[in-house]
Formats: structure tokens, sequence, C-alpha cells
């Protein structure tokens, strides 16, 4: 199969779900037939499934919440989770079993019963297969041959991996904080989105400073209060100026990875009281699903395989290690937070590792 294959039916895949649209996912235990409980409707549901039998597929932390874990078929961490189809489990129901923002407005039927799951590796699959679109990891599922667009996990890693990083085009951009700049973009026929480079000063000699920086609209644009993304942002320019040279890589890789719809659900739950890695799990998430290799591909392109690291996030570290940069040093940045991020701080220092 070529990368071009590959990228077109990933492309093509996650183009259906964000229509509603059911796709077939062929894994070794056989063809797995997923319809998107997000963006499909009852009408859709009922050609797909005539017989008003197929399962829901959840997350391991969506079932946590809906207190299935006590099941044996639910009780492995991680493992995503059937959940068997009552009759009175239709389209609605569903929704409201997928969607956190409905567990305050909605009483919940039940009990549910979660069942034996064949082909947990197709299952794990068919979950980051939604997240890369950016929707809920929730699907009606059947088995056989009922998509016409098919799919394996070697187009799911393929279109993960961006191996065929580019350079599309780059240009002079002087930047408040910097004005001695240049901004780089890439693009990569596996990903939507480009992705840019904005380097900031001229080599000397010196591994550059680097700041990996995921995009944040609400942050960086509209100056969301509940984040620390924008004051990031300024600070990283204006220590990488006065450095004297080094890069800003940002990433298209809005709401760590889970993108900027469901971040906006983290947000509404959050305002619920839960914690933004609760929230994350609740929604049926990892706490984090962002891909810092895409940023090693990056600086490699740039000729930079030797940096000093700004961050607070020993993953970005480890994964820079393992796609081939030697971080020579680690360099804190620390903001001072405000009363709406003081929670999410902590959060990420208590529960994400995070070493200010």
């Amino acid at each position: 199969m070529s990368g071009g294959e590959d990228a077109r039916r990933t492309a093509q895949a996650i183009d259906a779900l964000r229509r509603g649209w059911p796709v077939q996912l062929d894994t070794g235990a056989g063809p797995l037939a997923l319809l998107p409980i997000e963006t499909a409707d009852s009408t859709r549901l009922a050609a797909f499934d005539p017989d008003a039998t197929a399962p829901v597929l959840l997350s391991a932390g969506r079932a946590a919440t809906l207190k299935l874990a006590n099941q044996r078929p639910a009780a492995a961490p991680d493992c995503p989770v059937l959940i068997d189809r009552a009759p009175w489990l239709d389209f609605d129901a569903a929704t409201a079993l997928a969607d956190p923002q409905y567990d305050l407005r909605t009483p919940l039927k039940g009990p549910y019963r979660a069942i034996d799951l064949a082909d947990p590796n197709g299952a794990r699959w068919a979950l980051r297969l939604a997240t890369l679109a950016g929707m809920l990891p929730a699907f009606f599922v059947r088995r056989g041959e009922t998509a016409d667009i098919r799919l394996g996990p070697d187009d799911i890693e393929a279109h993960e991996d961006a191996g065929r990083l580019v350079i599309a085009a780059r240009a002079r951009l002087p930047v408040a904080g910097a004005e001695a700049a240049e901004i780089v973009a890439f693009r990569t026929p596996e990903m939507a989105g480009e992705h840019v480079a904005l380097i900031i000063g001229s080599p000397n000699g010196a591994p550059p400073l680097v700041r990996l920086h995921s995009e944040c609209l609400t942050g960086d644009v509209l100056g969301s209060l509940k984040c620390d993304c924008g004051p990031q942002l300024d600070a990283a320019i204006q220590a990488i100026a006065a450095n004297g040279w080094g890069l800003l890589l940002y990433l298209r890789q809005e709401g760590r990875g889970i993108g900027l719809i469901n971040k906006l659900r983290a947000y509404a739950l959050q305002d619920q009281g839960f914690d933004t890695v609760d929230a994350n799990t609740r929604l049926g998430f990892a706490v984090d699903s962002r891909n810092f290799r895409v940023a090693g591909q990056m600086l490699a392109l740039l000729g930079q395989r030797r940096v000093r690291l700004l961050t607070n996030n020993p993953e970005k570290v480890a994964q820079l290690t393992a796609a081939g940069i030697d971080v020579t040093e680690r360099v804190p940045h620390k903001l001072p937070p405000n009363p709406h991020n003081e929670r999410y701080l902590a959060t990420k220092r208590d529960r994400t590792g995070h070493q200010f």
C-alpha cells in the first residue's frame, strides 16, 4: 500500500464520519462497521441496523462515568466497552449515553449491560479514528461488510505518522516581541491543517531554544482566561528573542488533540465542577491525545536535531527524544496564574506531571 492510498482512505473515512455516514474498519478479527452517534440520526441508524440489534461502543472512561466499571466486561482499564442494545436504546438514548452534556439534563434510562468485546483491538482503533475526526468516541457497531468506505489500522497509523511532511512555504514575518523572525509552513497529505514554525533570530552555533505550542483558539486569539495558552505563547516568543535565536513550533492540535468542539464540551464540564483531566475522560478521550512526533519531523526538516526545550511537560521531552531529537536541556516556562486558571494549572501540576 502506498502512503497516498493510506491517506486517501483515512481522509475519506474521517469525512464520512463527520457527515454521519457509516465506515468499515477491517481488522484481523473481521470487518467492523461503525455508525457515528454524534453525527448520524435515527433514519441512518434504521438503515444501518434494521434489526435494532447493533450494540453501542464507548470508551472505558465514558463507561466508568456511567458506573459500568463494576461489570466484568467493562472492568478492564482503558479497554473500550460494548453496551447491549436494549429495546429502549434508540438513537436519542444512545446520544445521551455518548454525550456527557446531557448527563444532568436527561435522566438516563437503564440499567445498561456491558457485553463481551470480541475484538478489543479493533474497538481501540475505532476510538482512535473518532479522535482523529474530532468527534465523540461513540458508535453503533455491527459485524460484517455493511459500509462502502473501508480502511484498516495501517491506514490510521499512516495518517497519524505524517511521514510525508514537507516545507510548503516560508517568508519573513516580524511579530510583536520578535521583529527578526521568519515563518515556515509545513504540509502533509496525511493530515488536514498546516503546522508552522516561527524562526526567531539567526543560528549562532548553540542549540536553539524551542517551544512546542499547541493551537488554542480560545486562548491565543480570543484571550481566554481559563487557560494559560495565550500568555505562554507571548512569553515564549519573548524568551526566544531574548535568547538570541530559537524556534516556536505552532502545532495544529487544538484541545490537547481532541479538537475545538470537544474542548468546548470539556469546558462545559469544567463549569459543572470537573477538572480538565476528568472532563476529558468523561467525554471518552485520553487525558492528552497530542502527537509531538510531528514536531520532531519539523525540527529535522529545519536542520535542528539538538535543542533546548522551553516546557514544563516531560512528555514533550520524551516524544521529541523518541523522534530522534537530542533535548540538551528542559527550560521551565512558568507564568503567574489568574483567578480563572488557578485550578487548571494546579491540575497540570498534580495530575499530568507538569514540572514548574
